[in-house]
């Protein structure tokens, strides 16, 4: 486990933080920060973990890369904007930066298994010095894949919005962010879903998006497990039994993703991470708040699950927040390598750790993709997935229990 592990992070806002931040993810974390020195605009000013070169030097070369666009009407206590139109706009700011750092060599998007495939072996070709140590030179940098994600659905004006948004390359979608929300209701809110979300996750499941169930209230994930019958994930979303709190999923939330063939990605917000945490009061060191913390979280999934093939990772650094309610050996997102050694202390084996590195998530997207590929139709300009998910994903469901007997 000498050389770095390759890193899949399933929750990084790089957009956000490029456009609503003012961050040129090209420069270093620490040019960025001394640019933001002065800043009191935001509580994160200065504090930030992720840019492109980063992630490069953690091989963190495959990533979930959000949009994210909130809806506040009259009253609401949450900040956005004033119709679902201006979020979309919003969000289509979002996708031309990415489009932009496509061109510009430094991303490039992933949409299909034969891309994720092409993406995967480009990464572990590349000889380590050349992608990690001096990832900033130009001719040794390679494009990070993203697939695109949408955080929190209010900027879909309509369904049409939706299928405009799958043909641009949107390959995930979490219904709820914080509060409430036109399609459903998010952490810290109460309710079913709308009439609305029920109808957004059947053409959600028709187009073959994956449901990210993170940020959905307790009411809203149970109506959308018995409503959406595709593939599911969490893309950041660790364990309350370890740290109360509704942001966080109960032990039969874990189990029921578990149970449908999907991965939780661990989040590395220490608000997520210990209970206790007060927002804006809390810090760190009050906690004696180490990366290790993590690891218990993992080890709660694993036990839950049976094994090693449920989790992942999603740190969620730099959304709203950085090093100010980070573990306090986490710099920056390279430091993720350090994960794979403590893995490895708790008796992880090196399988195991690759896999909650990277393989976990990798190998859902390569049997959801397969499987929509075998399953879709066109007609009438129209795409369809045939009605044999429920078929799938009662194999997904029973997935882990064949893998462990065929390993062991």
């Amino acid at each position: 486990m000498s050389d770095p592990v390759f890193v899949f992070d399933v929750h990084l806002d790089l957009s956000m933080n490029a456009l609503e931040w003012n961050r040129d993810l090209r420069w270093s974390i620490e040019k960025i920060r001394r640019w933001e020195l002065s800043m009191t605009d935001k509580v994160d000013r200065g504090n930030n973990t992720v840019s492109l070169p980063e992630m490069r030097r953690g091989n963190v070369g495959l990533c979930v890369a959000t949009q994210i666009g909130r809806y506040s009407p009259y009253f609401h206590r949450l900040p956005g904007w004033n119709s679902p139109e201006q979020a979309w706009a919003q969000t289509q700011g979002q996708l031309a930066w990415y489009r932009t750092m496509e061109e510009a060599g430094e991303l490039v998007q992933i949409r299909n298994l034969l891309q994720l495939d092409k993406h995967l072996e480009l990464w572990s070709k590349a000889p380590s010095d050349d992608s990690i140590t001096h990832s900033h030179k130009k001719q040794n940098r390679l494009p990070i894949g993203y697939i695109l994600s949408l955080e929190g659905a209010d900027s879909i004006v309509s369904l049409k919005h939706l299928e405009r948004s799958y043909e641009a390359g949107l390959r995930a979608l979490g219904p709820a962010h914080y509060g409430p929300g036109r399609y459903a209701h998010g952490t810290d809110a109460e309710g079913p879903l709308s009439p609305q979300g029920k109808e957004l996750l059947k053409e959600m499941q028709r187009l073959g998006i994956i449901l990210d169930v993170t940020h959905l209230c307790d009411e809203c994930f149970w109506d959308a497990m018995d409503i959406y019958d595709g593939p599911l994930w969490a893309s950041h979303q660790n364990c309350r039994t370890l740290a109360p709190w509704n942001r966080q999923f109960s032990d039969d939330q874990i189990k029921e993703v578990i149970n449908r063939g999907g991965v939780l990605g661990m989040a590395f917000d220490g608000i997520m991470m210990v209970p206790g945490w007060k927002h804006l009061r809390s810090k760190p060191g009050d906690f004696q708040l180490k990366i290790e913390r993590i690891c218990d979280h993992i080890d709660h999934i694993c036990q839950i699950a049976g094994n090693a093939t449920h989790v992942g990772i999603g740190t969620d650094l730099d959304g709203g927040f950085g090093t100010e309610q980070t573990p306090m050996d986490l710099n920056s997102i390279a430091d993720l390598q350090t994960l794979p050694g403590l893995l490895n202390k708790r008796g992880y084996t090196q399988k195991d750790i690759v896999g909650i590195m990277s393989g976990n998530f990798v190998d859902f997207l390569r049997r959801t993709w397969n499987w929509l590929d075998l399953c879709s139709y066109s007609t009438g300009g129209r795409s369809y997935r045939l009605r044999e998910w429920r078929l799938n994903w009662l194999f997904c469901a029973w997935r882990p229990l064949w893998r462990g007997l065929w390993t062991r």
